[in-house]
């Protein structure tokens, strides 16, 4: 396989247009066009849909497919260019869910990037589901998730359990050290699906007949919409305290008590070669700060 293809047909992918790749890659766009055919001839199969007068490039449904596959082709070819040149940097890739990479692991990133100038790190956010198929497929070398699911050659252990806490932005108008849900208005509610422990006790708590206001699954999402007086959410306590920092909340205490919010690290039976050093590293450094973090300690504090 040709890189230059690769590289084209990913620029499409971005740009979604040959006149814009053509740019990108400062190259004409009748060379564009052959790279993108040559490709498709090697693969036996077209990758976009061909219509005179239109812009915008459209995928074939095996061209849809293929992307992840040029990608992780792509990402496969530099590691190859790394090893050849004897680089000696090493690189993990974390897959994670985006509030708990925003919320609890950031200060862990900032360590190993400073205490190991020799190990990059390659951090993507993704739903639980999505990351135990990314790490299936070797496409990162660890995980952290919230959902305990099954997977023949995926290995989960739980690193963090979290008390769950009602936060209300800082006029509103319900402000008690201890609240009970039912005193909350469902149709307020912004919402979080911790996992699925907290979503048979949501369920069972809070009015089926109501749907939650909001449905979010973004840390920065939370901050912009908790500003609004009348929202309120549940939230494990490093998000608690993370938002107490960025924003005027009040914070209390759930009377009838969800469950603990339970955050699991993943990772392949069978690790890639190239990543073992680097996993490694990680996972003493992560035990480490999980036993100097004080997430829990916060309750005291606040």
């Amino acid at each position: 396989m040709d890189f230059s293809e690769l590289e084209t047909f990913l620029m499409i992918v971005q740009t979604k247009s040959i006149t814009r790749t053509a740019d990108n890659l400062f190259l004409s766009q009748p060379t564009v066009s052959h790279r993108l055919k040559s490709l498709e001839e090697k693969l036996g199969m077209q990758l976009v849909i061909r219509k005179k007068g239109h812009k915008s490039v459209e995928f074939t449904s095996k061209g849809e497919e293929f992307i992840p596959i040029a990608e992780r082709w792509m990402y496969l070819w530099k590691e190859t260019q790394l090893l050849q040149q004897g680089n000696d940097r090493m690189l993990l890739s974390i897959g994670c869910i985006d509030t708990l990479s925003t919320t609890s692991l950031t200060p862990l990133y900032q360590k190993i990037l400073a205490d190991y100038p020799l190990m990059d790190l390659r951090i993507k956010t993704h739903q639980s589901y999505e990351l135990y198929g990314l790490l299936d497929r070797h496409e990162i070398d660890l995980g952290f998730v919230y959902h305990h699911l099954y997977f023949k050659n995926i290995i989960s252990v739980p690193i963090l359990s979290e008390t769950m806490y009602l936060i209300q932005a800082a006029d509103a108008p319900l402000r008690k050290r201890i609240i009970h849900t039912s005193e909350m208005n469902p149709e307020n509610e912004l919402f979080l699906s911790w996992e699925t422990g907290y979503q048979i006790w949501h369920d069972q708590w809070l009015n089926n007949k109501y749907r939650p206001r909001v449905q979010v699954d973004s840390f920065m999402l939370i901050c912009n919409l908790l500003r609004s007086g009348n929202m309120w959410m549940i939230a494990p306590a490093a998000v608690a305290k993370s938002l107490s920092e960025r924003l005027p909340v009040y914070i209390s205490e759930i009377e009838n008590e969800p469950p603990k919010r339970v955050c699991y690290l993943i990772k392949h039976k069978i690790s890639n070669a190239a990543s073992e050093q680097a996993i490694s590293i990680f996972e003493k450094e992560l035990r480490a700060y999980m036993e100097g973090a004080a997430v829990e300690s916060w309750k005291e504090e606040k």
